[in-house]
């Protein structure tokens, strides 16, 4: 089956303002966001890609952008299914008033039974999700053979809920994996089983230092965080 490429839309300024974006619109790259979107194509260069998936959100679009270019003929299609979770009355707040919602401790510790007010739960984030995996695996190995690769453009908690599905984790456990703006994230699908190639991969070790981390350190980033500074 096919081989998917998982990149999380580069740095906005959503991340930066510390605010949970949702599907609001109109939130951008910030200048760093757009330099990692530009810095693509020439970390995939030596991967041949039969068709480009991507959120319908602009981030997502920017993101790709570069890419698209450099690579004229490579198709884009844009997929619903992997759009940002609908974080519903809790779209477009700071991620710091969040952390005092009950339903945060939820959001954190009891992933599949979260549900956000207003919009989806996060049970329904990750079918819809994998569903969408599954159908593009099997298109793209029906148009291009079982050895094609391609790439999905999405968001922090969508690929993390892909790698848990990729891994046999629990929702509940998928607060646990981390990926950071622009990161590239590669499942081998085959007739068995997933295989994880590479989880979170910016290149750059910089995110790993030391640094000041605001609420609970032990706490996922809900969306996704800033990446390194």
């Amino acid at each position: 089956m096919a081989t998917l490429i998982l990149v999380r839309h580069g740095r906005s300024t959503a991340n930066t303002s510390g605010v949970l974006a949702g599907r609001t619109p109109g939130i951008a790259l910030d200048e760093r966001g757009a330099a990692q979107a530009a810095a693509l194509p020439a970390r995939l260069a030596d991967v041949p890609l039969a068709a480009a998936v991507s959120s319908p959100l602009q981030r997502c679009r920017e993101t790709l952008r570069p890419l698209l270019d450099a690579r004229p003929d490579l198709p884009l299609h844009v997929e619903d299914r992997i759009n940002e979770c609908d974080y519903g009355d809790w779209s477009g707040r700071k991620l710091a008033e969040l952390n005092d919602e009950p339903l945060m401790e939820v959001v954190q510790a009891h992933a599949s039974a979260a549900a956000f007010p207003g919009g989806e739960s996060m049970r329904a984030m990750q079918d819809r999700a994998v569903e969408a995996v599954r159908d593009w695996n099997a298109r793209i190995e029906a148009e291009h053979g079982e050895d094609a690769c391609y790439l999905m453009c999405s968001h922090g908690d969508i690929v993390k809920s892909l790698v848990a599905d990729a891994l046999g984790l629990h929702l509940d456990l998928f607060q646990r994996v981390h990926v950071d703006p622009c990161s590239v994230t590669v499942i081998r699908y085959t007739r068995l089983r997933p295989f994880l190639l590479r989880l979170g991969d910016t290149g750059d070790f910089a995110g790993f230092a030391p640094r000041e981390r605001p609420g609970d350190a032990g706490a996922a980033e809900v969306g996704g965080g800033a990446g390194a500074p």
